[in-house]
């Protein structure tokens, strides 16, 4: 009675399956992101952008040129109708906007480098709040709002700075828009990469199958199925007038 050679059960080869016992994850948060640390770290970023701000707008106050009007007694007008000082009160709001972004975002970078979704909305958000705080304490610390009554208190034909203000909103999004793009920068190019898992293999001491199911057959020619069976060696064919045939007869 022969063996059976029907192949022992057992569970198909996963080869991307883990092997068991594999390495932990090198850092806790890895295991999903929107963490609790995460978003801490993210409103903590952008408190930090919104007091900066702070900075921001004491700084434009003291670098923005004035612009000078003058009274006739009767209306207020620019002295130097030709001047550029209002176009430059904006221009300042926007390098300083970019140097601070790019400040902000290389700060972040070094302190953060794995950045993650809830950084970057942090960032964009508190650079964003940081503009608007800027702009804010610079009005506020800057001359008065109230021109006629300025006028009237310096007198007739006497030169006043005028307020403090910015003509074109859109320069608030400077600040944003420079450290988003730098941070991502940044992170793209010297930001951690993700290790990717190699499929375990026979070095992996997992259970190796062949396509027919059946255990792979060791080294030496033997079936591991035993029995009676079992294949023979291969032997090559002998060809007539080859090498390997006995003595011809004359």
């Amino acid at each position: 009675m022969s063996a059976s050679q029907t192949p022992p059960p057992g569970p198909p080869y996963d080869p991307w399956q883990a092997a068991p016992g594999g390495p932990p994850p090198a850092h806790p948060e890895d295991e999903g992101p929107g963490t609790g640390a995460e978003i801490r770290r993210a409103a903590l970023v952008g408190l930090g952008l919104v007091v900066a701000g702070v900075l921001m707008g004491l700084l434009w106050l003291w670098l923005a040129p004035r612009v000078p009007l003058v009274s006739d007694g009767k209306i207020v007008y620019l002295k130097d109708s030709e001047g550029e000082q209002a176009i430059g009160t904006d221009g300042v709001f926007v390098l300083l906007g970019l140097g601070f972004g790019l400040v902000s975002a290389a700060v972040v970078f070094l302190v953060q480098r794995r950045g993650g979704v809830p950084l970057v909305v942090g960032l964009t958000v508190g650079a964003l709040l940081g503009s608007v705080v800027a702009w804010r304490v610079g009005v506020w610390l800057g001359p008065t709002q109230d021109v006629v009554a300025h006028a009237r208190a310096v007198g007739q034909d006497v030169t006043f700075d005028a307020p403090l203000e910015l003509r074109a909103k859109g320069v608030l999004l400077a600040w944003p828009l420079a450290a988003v793009a730098l941070h991502l920068l940044l992170t793209g190019v010297f930001g951690p990469r993700e290790a990717v898992p190699f499929p375990p293999g026979p070095w992996a001491g997992g259970p190796q199958w062949t396509s027919a199911g059946a255990p792979p057959r060791p080294a030496g020619g033997s079936d591991p199925r035993g029995g009676e069976d079992a294949p023979p060696p291969y032997a090559p064919p002998q060809q007539p007038g080859g090498q390997g045939q006995g003595p011809q007869r004359g």
